[in-house]
């Protein structure tokens, strides 16, 4: 296999075209869904990678739990510098580990106190909190999924405007932003190559929130005020991973394109044209990169089970 058994580790690279093509041309609903599933990809792919990496590397050490057959020589021959390879291997996959696993214990932490503070409050789906600071997000989990908002965020907007901000924090939770969010702040920590996509869903899922609000409200340039509105005054959400209204990111993209006209119902332009070539093509890299991705781990995968002694 050679070196090309840490392309899992470098190959998300590729995906950064498409996740700068997706959040200009596509449906924010297709580019949301599109690269949270690359990115998941990727960073499973890069995850065994490193694994497997740290099997093979660490394997001929003396004292060790593994089978002998996976320090044989043809084994060992799968990786390049496969000593130095595995020990870094080991600092990688605990530092991935660890990284991970404080951002899930985060994000737990953080609905769960945000549930105990609504304890005392109606079970209804809007959380309305006698707060002079202006924020709303949609949380969910817990009974049920529910908007919090403050009084001092009602107080910055019109009634229109409202209905905008309840509707754009219903659209995050019908179409469980939350989880996307998740996923790509998962994947960038297991690979910081994956950052741009962690950045574009985090963008691309509130434009898509902001097209259900505009559809739902009937007027794109309320949508747009109240989304201006928030983002002045707005002290934003406990968590990268909690959706908002007034989220942190390229705001006035957003405003912008609620100001243009509203998206076509197609979710991927045809191929012969400059959108559509650039995207099709981008798309077809990502994809073969995955593939190749998942392509090492696996052969390294299988390589190690042929020399599992029966």
């Amino acid at each position: 296999m050679g070196v090309f058994v840490f392309l899992p580790l470098v190959l998300p690279l590729t995906a950064w075209p498409i996740a700068r093509l997706a959040t200009q041309h596509l449906h924010p609903r297709t580019a949301t869904t599109l690269l949270s599933a690359v990115a998941a990809v990727m960073a499973l792919c890069s995850t065994l990678c490193l694994g497997l990496l740290m099997v093979v590397g660490t394997a001929q050490l003396p004292g060790n739990p593994l089978p002998d057959g996976w320090s044989d020589p043809e084994v060992r021959a799968s990786v390049p510098h496969d000593e130095i390879a595995g020990k870094a291997a080991i600092a990688l996959l605990l530092a991935v580990v660890l990284s991970c696993g404080r951002l899930l214990w985060r994000h737990y932490r953080v609905r769960r106190r945000a549930h105990a503070a609504l304890g005392g409050l109606r079970d209804t789906t809007v959380a309305v909190l006698p707060d002079t600071e202006p924020y709303a997000y949609a949380l969910p989990g817990g009974p049920r999924n529910r908007i919090v908002v403050s009084t001092g965020m009602l107080g910055c907007l019109t009634s229109r405007e409202r209905r905008a901000l309840f509707a754009h924090e219903r659209a995050h939770l019908t179409a469980r932003h939350h989880r996307h969010l998740l996923v790509v702040q998962l994947a960038a920590r297991a690979n910081p190559f994956l950052l741009p996509l962690r950045t574009a869903v985090s963008y691309v899922a509130e434009r898509w929130a902001d097209e259900e609000a505009a559809q739902s409200v009937g007027s794109r340039k309320t949508v747009a005020r109240a989304i201006g509105k928030a983002a002045l005054v707005s002290r934003g959400t406990p968590a990268p991973t909690l959706a908002a209204l007034a989220a942190p990111g390229p705001l006035p993209r957003r405003v912008a394109a609620l100001l243009a006209p509203p998206l076509t119902a197609r979710t991927w332009p045809p191929l012969f044209t400059t959108a559509g070539l650039a995207l099709w093509s981008a798309a077809a890299g990502s994809v073969l990169s995955a593939m190749f991705s998942a392509n090492s781990a696996v052969t390294l995968l299988l390589l190690l089970h042929a020399a599992t002694p029966l």
